[in-house]
């Protein structure tokens, strides 16, 4: 008896590994620069805008967008292009998370633009897993 074919990439899986890719490609980057200069010397963020919250400075701000938000994203959009049944549960994940991160923040600190643009990405990766086509490409009951 032989096996079919595994579903295509559709475009709504690689919007879905796109948008994956570009969030976990900006965390990383900014977890790092946060990490790396968690007073905000070099990169000009002020500590000040930490007020308010339960942190003095940039560095565990810093490790939760490089782990959740950047290399979780990562391991999502890795696990979407090997077809891991796990990858569609990870892509909503990343999207809810990314909402809740800044749905926090904003409450925290001065809404921004930059804050809204992250908000509607969130939205974005959640409704890129939703179509029957990413489901069934990761072999989820559509």
């Amino acid at each position: 008896m032989s096996q079919s074919p595994p579903p295509p990439r559709t475009a709504a899986v690689w919007l879905l590994l796109a948008l994956l890719l570009i969030q976990a490609i900006g965390a990383i980057g900014g977890g790092i620069m946060l990490i790396a200069d968690p007073h905000g010397e070099f990169s000009k963020l002020p500590v000040e805008d930490l007020a308010g919250s339960p942190f003095d400075s940039f560095l565990v701000p810093g490790l939760i967008l490089l782990s959740v938000l950047g290399v979780f994203p990562l391991l999502a959009a890795i696990g979407l292009w090997l077809r891991k049944t796990w990858a569609w549960w990870a892509a909503g994940m990343v999207g809810c998370g990314l909402v809740i991160w800044i749905a926090v923040q904003a409450t925290i600190i001065d809404f921004s633009w930059l804050q809204a643009a992250y908000f509607v990405m969130g939205v974005l990766i959640v409704l890129a897993a939703l179509p029957p086509s990413v489901r069934r490409y990761c072999d989820v009951t559509a």
